[in-house]
């Protein structure tokens, strides 16, 4: 009977996906916005299809892919691999399954949540315990290291977020009791490094569960995680960790970033506020690249368009830069991520979902197997598409990006109001003031447009806030109501509008492009308009390769070559003569699934010049020609070339030398 009732509860709660803001217990501050429930925020229009054709891929699938994931998983019981694949796997799979309301790909996350759950032992601990001996390709050792919990404490905090199951505020009590009596004879770093500079996955959650239950005990365990947590506030602000070549692990310092503003939470000093915009501003100057990330593969490696950038690093960078929006409310965190979803993520995994790259480059014009100048070099298949090209790490952890993308486009406010502060079509369900159920649909093609519509549904007229955000690049934005000019805005902010709501009103956000310039490694020039980075068209020729060398490592793959050239320099511009040198044009193309050649919406027309030394250096583009003040020497021909968004390349020039002045 008790599980019968259990299940009712459960079911129960997991149709209660709409909550008002939840106000935190005394010791956390109040933070400016809060993640809605999982299964509040549905995705729409292209968002939407990118969610279907991760169900259809790899996402939904990597089970029947990727041995690893079956039942020999030690998440699942077995003596396979007892590591981070699985709940990295998990970690995306479950937010896909709830935001899609998609019954089979519940039913395959919840072996994987019950086993967790019922693996808990007397003292507190839970997940794999036993070490196997050594086996080609998994991870059997290290069973009890920190690391791989972290992971699947996000997990169950979004199960709980879907469904309501106390078994995890139960799970998550008895565990971090554990931690606490543990971490001192065994601190984050007793088995591996990685859980000493990944600790912040590990506060989070400890502090999530406190403003649940009130325990007292987690701050003093918060206490204890951040001391033993890589000290990410004094490296930003004090020593030159991000001017170093090789200083840190990309994708620890992607987790990592967000550490000093969760901490903040409990102790709110602008010093760590302070830590996080430099670490972020630092991270550009010295190592940053025009697609939102920055050169890291797999250790920090400077600003070289042609260093790769890891996929773990994107969809984890994503997750931080989230993290960090709901805690400081900042505007650049939020067009940051921005940056990163339309650019960076939707180019370094295929079409259909099945494959990805390793690592991207900015400047991207041969994928072979081929040693690179990477720091690691996994036999020479980083930049290949593949199931298990690079590292597999990657094969499991890619899937957060979209899913978690999708579940931070709303917040909950403070006020009882409501949040947009990333763009993209979807629908909220949520309440508002005197807990009021209302639907607001968001209606748009951005990034590709700028026009964004926000249609309410309320059963009675109710007043509440509605804030918008206006990106940094946007100079003036307009916002309507019904049809009416309600203001004009200046970018970089938050705007509030407090009214009397009624089902059917309609917001209209209009957020005018400009083409703009901003400059990176050697002098090099990007071209970007609003969110998106432009790149050179080139031509792809696609090439899959049977792997015979080593396929149980790293599979089969796709090579892709340049079928055009792409050495090509464009003109620094003045600011008055832009919009005459770069014609944004619309293709006409409308597709569901915008990101590829094909189906681009835009592209601007524009005149470049060849640089005939600029030429393949190991199979990718050499060392990019310096722009000094005056430009480049070139006797070559202006041309007429096109950039399309970044996103929507395989091949591409998003870092261009200058060959001169217009």
């Amino acid at each position: 009977m008790k599980i019968i009732l259990a299940a009712i509860v459960s079911v129960f709660l997991s149709l209660n996906t709409s909550a008002q803001y939840v106000k935190p217990k005394p010791g956390l501050v109040e933070t400016p916005y809060q993640e809605l429930p999982l299964g509040s925020i549905k995705a729409r229009g292209w968002l939407e299809e990118m969610l279907i054709r991760q169900k259809n891929g790899a996402t939904g699938n990597l089970d029947k892919l990727y041995p690893l994931m079956n039942k020999r998983n030690g998440w699942l019981g077995g003596d396979g691999d007892q590591w981070e694949r699985g709940p990295y796997w998990i970690d995306g799979l479950l937010p896909l399954a709830y935001i899609l309301n998609d019954k089979a790909l519940i039913a395959k996350v919840k072996p994987w949540i019950e086993w967790s759950i019922k693996s808990q032992t007397a003292d507190g601990y839970f997940g794999p315990s036993k070490d196997y001996p050594e086996e080609a390709g998994l991870q059997r050792d290290n069973s009890r290291d920190w690391w791989p919990k972290m992971v699947m404490l996000k997990v169950l905090k979004q199960y709980y977020s879907a469904t309501g199951d106390k078994r995890v505020i139960n799970l998550m009590t008895r565990y971090f009791r554990y931690q606490l009596a543990e971490l001192p004879k065994k601190p984050l770093d007793n088995w591996t490094y990685w859980a000493k500079y990944r600790g912040a996955d590990n506060l989070m959650v400890v502090y999530w569960l406190y403003n649940i239950t009130g325990e007292k005990f987690l701050l003093e365990l918060g206490e204890l995680i951040h001391r033993q947590t890589f000290d990410f506030t004094n490296a930003f602000l004090n020593t030159d960790l991000l001017k170093k070549k090789g200083s840190i692990h990309t994708v620890n310092l992607a987790q990592g970033m967000k550490e000093p503003l969760i901490y903040s939470q409990a102790h709110p000093s602008a010093r760590y506020i302070d830590a996080a915009k430099k670490g972020f501003e630092d991270l550009r100057i010295y190592n940053g690249t025009a697609n939102g990330l920055y050169g890291g593969d797999e250790a920090l490696h400077g600003n070289n368009p042609t260093q790769g950038a890891e996929l773990c690093a994107a969809v984890e960078m994503m997750f931080t830069l989230e993290s960090s929006l709901q805690i400081t409310g900042a505007v650049n965190y939020a067009d940051q991520l921005e940056k990163i979803a339309f650019n960076a993520l939707p180019t370094q995994v295929s079409d259909d979902y099945s494959a990805h790259q390793y690592f991207q480059q900015a400047n991207q014009v041969m994928l072979t197997r081929q040693m690179h100048n990477f720091g690691d070099n996994h036999g020479g298949t980083d930049i290949c598409y593949g199931l298990l090209t690079g590292y597999p790490c990657c094969t499991s952890n890619m899937h957060q990006g979209w899913p978690k993308f999708t579940q931070n486009l709303w917040y909950v406010t403070p006020d009882n109001g409501v949040a947009a502060l990333v763009y993209a079509p979807s629908e909220v369900t949520t309440k508002v003031a005197g807990n009021v159920p209302v639907t607001i649909t968001e209606e748009t093609s951005y990034p590709f447009e700028e026009s964004i519509q926000f249609t309410i549904k309320t059963k009675a007229e109710v007043k509440f806030p509605f804030q918008l955000r206006i990106p940094k690049w946007c100079t003036t934005a307009v916002v309507e109501v019904n049809g009416e000019k309600v203001s004009t805005y200046k970018g970089d902010q938050v705007i509030k509008l407090e009214r009397t709501w009624k089902s059917g009103d309609v917001v209209q956000l209009k957020l005018p492009m400009h083409i703009f310039k901003s400059n990176w490694h050697e002098n090099s020039m990007a071209v970007e308009r609003g969110p998106i980075t432009y790149a050179l068209k080139i031509g792809e020729e696609f090439t899959k390769v049977s792997n015979i060398k080593d396929p149980e490592v790293y599979g089969n793959y796709t090579e892709v070559r340049p079928s055009t050239a792409w050495n090509y320099g464009l003109y620094d511009v003045t600011e008055a003569k832009l919009n005459d040198y770069f014609k944004v044009e619309q293709t006409g193309k409308k597709s569901l699934y915008p990101w590829n050649l094909e189906n681009a919406p835009l592209q601007i027309r524009t005149t470049g010049r060849k640089i005939p030394s600029w030429k393949l250096y190991n199979d990718m583009a050499g060392p990019i020609p310096y722009s000094h003040i005056y430009g480049l020497e070139s006797d070559a021909a202006d041309e007429n070339i096109v950039l399309v968004p970044y996103g929507c390349t395989t091949l591409r020039i998003s870092q261009f030398p200058q060959v001169g002045r217009k």
